[in-house]
């Protein structure tokens, strides 16, 4: 029995295809934001992080 190769190799350039598709349709909306509303945006997140308090900065992290 003789394979198909050029029927393998076009099945295989659909699947890579139709997985871009898929990632491209997953991927989050880029938003273009200028610059002085990106750094608002990240001054906000850098607000809301908690800081550590004087005692967590002398213990070393803990080990995974």
């Amino acid at each position: 029995m003789r394979i198909p190769w050029k029927l393998v190799g076009l099945a295989g350039v659909a699947g890579v295809a139709a997985t871009g598709v898929v990632v491209a349709r997953k991927r989050r909306a880029h938003v273009d934001l200028g610059p002085d509303e990106l750094r608002e945006r990240l001054h906000r997140r850098l607000a809301e992080v908690p800081r550590p308090s004087d005692a967590d900065q002398d213990q070393p992290p803990p080990a995974a």
